[in-house]
């Protein structure tokens, strides 16, 4: 990433959001692309690499897919066979946006390098899978790593193998991410991502699972240099994600948001700026008659003060004309100026 631009990458996290449908996919990629996203992002998988057909599912998603079935078949009917990810990736090269998914086992790491994506994106889940760990940094391309369910020490673990096993560790970009969905406020605990900064030296994005945008767009403003939402053509689907994700509309409001918060970041130095340099003479006030002076009298608290305009002498010079007597006659509300 380029450390001296303030612009945030937006990744619009479609993952299974289209619900196994290629179709829906597509519509996803548009509506990304509509909204201002620089990258669309789904999920690779294969239901029978990932998890056991005895495993049960997650109380989220018990809840938002609404239905009693284990979680390999709620899986299964949510993939995309590799010939659709080859037509995806390719639909998504026509519309102009880039394309990322993540894999959630090695070889669908190997099916992904044939699209020579900017990044490998790590799931929060793979954190702690050595192998997967040591696979991914083979490729040497720049890798973002979700730290949801995580401690330092798991971050620094998993930052150890992949650099051992061939990444720069400056390629690396860690999000800090809470794994609920949707996540609550006072689980968030947004001032990891400054945490994440300092402990490790490493650029931080924010994986957002809450309701709305207004943290993804508090999480730019406290440095997050990605940030990562679902999107969804509707939040009242069935599926496990949709309810913790932005509709078009909304996570197009949230882009615009986002791009005003990075032009007012700014340098960090403080300087009056060019604006408010033409102000200065209007705002700022000089030292003034408050009522009539005769030459020789005494300049004291009670006719000196201060008042606009700025254009005169500052008042932070009023010590030195205390006592002093007046070497002219002043009318009330004349500017000092000897």
């Amino acid at each position: 990433m380029n450390k001296s631009s303030n612009r945030t990458i937006i990744i619009a996290e479609a993952g299974v959001n289209h619900n196994g449908d290629i179709n829906l996919a597509k519509q996803l990629v548009d509506q990304a692309l509509n909204a201002g996203a620089d990258y669309i992002k789904f999920q690779t998988f294969k239901a029978d690499d990932l998890v056991t057909k005895k495993a049960s599912k997650a109380k989220y998603q018990i809840l938002n897919a609404k239905k009693s079935e284990s979680q390999f078949d709620m899986l299964k009917k949510l993939e995309l066979s590799d010939n659709e990810f080859i037509e995806l990736y390719e639909y998504c090269q026509l519309v102009n946006i880039k394309f990322l998914s993540s894999a959630f086992d090695i070889k669908d790491l190997k099916f992904l390098q044939q699209f020579n994506m900017d990044y490998y994106k790590i799931p929060s889940g793979e954190i702690t899978n050595l192998p997967y760990l040591r696979e991914v940094s083979k490729y040497k391309t720049p890798i973002i790593m979700s730290t949801g369910m995580s401690n330092l020490s798991d971050i620094e673990l998993a930052l150890k193998q992949l650099v051992i096993h061939g990444i720069n560790r400056n390629k690396i970009i860690l999000l800090h991410c809470t794994s609920q969905y949707p996540a609550l406020y006072e689980n968030l605990n947004l001032k990891t991502i400054k945490t994440l900064r300092d402990a490790f030296k490493l650029d931080v994005g924010y994986s957002d699972h809450t309701l709305g945008k207004d943290i993804a767009i508090a999480a730019v403003a406290l440095g997050a240099r990605i940030i990562e939402k679902h999107l969804t053509l509707d939040v009242n689907m069935d599926g496990p994600d949709h309810k913790a994700s932005l509709d078009p509309e909304g996570f197009h409001s949230m882009v615009l948001s986002i791009r005003n918060i990075e032009i007012s970041m700014g340098t960090g130095i403080k300087e009056v700026s060019f604006p408010e340099k033409e102000n200065i003479n209007f705002v700022r006030k000089s030292l003034t008659a408050l009522k009539s002076i005769n030459k020789g009298e005494l300049f004291t608290l009670e006719n000196l003060g201060a008042k606009r305009p700025g254009n005169g002498i500052s008042p932070m010079n009023i010590d030195y004309y205390l006592g002093r007597k007046a070497l002219k006659n002043y009318l009330s509300d004349d500017l000092i100026d000897e």
